[in-house]
């Protein structure tokens, strides 16, 4: 019974958007469920579909063909059935909703290099990516991206794991790393620690000769610690869907 259900819920669904597909609709519906749901990563949790992905359609980045991703009939069928809302409602222009943005919205000046894609790597990784960089091959990475704003050749991507950069970045928002770019007061690190061979992601915060890792979930336990010279810097968050 469940599985003719489905069949026929996907059969509405196709005829429906045979004769109605706009993709700038789709994403800005995309932005407001989004927002219902409370979050990227909660959202994804409510359609069954992988968070990275999610991502990766909100900010429109290119496929390996240099295509932007979208919102395809596939992934609103799983929106709408996640979100309980009827066939084809990700086609529909709703009151009070945002267009949304341009692609270049999301990119500062100039824009992406196509020529380079940078490796989505685990944390430990990141962790030593500097000196296993060079040895680095295809299969070391789980896949390869470019990156929407201005950035090294050097840079690599990482997806948030828990919730200590709470509300600025969410559980599966992806990261770009750029070990190029200089680590000042306020700018978001990724930092090898000295009793771990795993990075953590946090703020950096200096106050004299002294820096500090900050996680901006103001209830993490210990939210604050103190970086001692045997901590590496492995590099500056770039992009996260917006400029930081």
């Amino acid at each position: 019974m469940l599985i003719t259900l489905l069949n026929i819920y996907r059969t509405v669904a196709i005829l429906f958007r045979m004769t109605r597909k706009h993709d700038q609709t789709r994403l800005a519906n995309l932005e407001r469920l989004i927002t219902e749901a409370g979050s990227a990563a909660k959202l994804a949790r409510a359609a069954g579909t992988n968070s990275s992905y999610l991502s990766q359609v909100r900010h429109q980045m290119r496929t390996q063909k240099g295509t932007p991703r979208g919102v395809g009939d596939e992934l609103a069928e799983k929106l709408e059935r996640g979100m309980r809302k009827p066939v084809g409602w990700m086609d529909e222009n709703h009151n009070g909703i945002h267009e949304a943005p341009p692609p270049e919205y999301w990119a500062a000046e100039p824009g992406p290099d196509p020529r380079y894609l940078h490796p989505l790597i685990s944390w430990v990784q990141a962790g030593e990516w500097t000196e296993i960089a060079g040895e680095a091959g295809p299969g070391d990475a789980e896949t390869y991206l470019p990156c929407p704003t201005t950035c090294s050749k050097e840079t690599f991507v990482l997806r948030v794991e828990g919730m200590s950069m709470e509300p600025k970045f969410h559980e599966g928002d992806l990261i770009f790393v750029d070990p190029n770019v200089a680590a000042v007061h306020g700018k978001y690190v990724v930092v090898r620690l000295d009793e771990s061979n795993e990075a953590t992601f946090k703020q950096l915060i200096v106050e004299g000769n002294q820096q500090y890792l900050k996680a901006l979930n103001p209830d993490w336990p210990n939210r604050i610690i103190e970086v001692n010279a045997a901590a590496t810097i492995c590099g500056v968050v770039v992009f996260k869907g917006e400029v930081v």
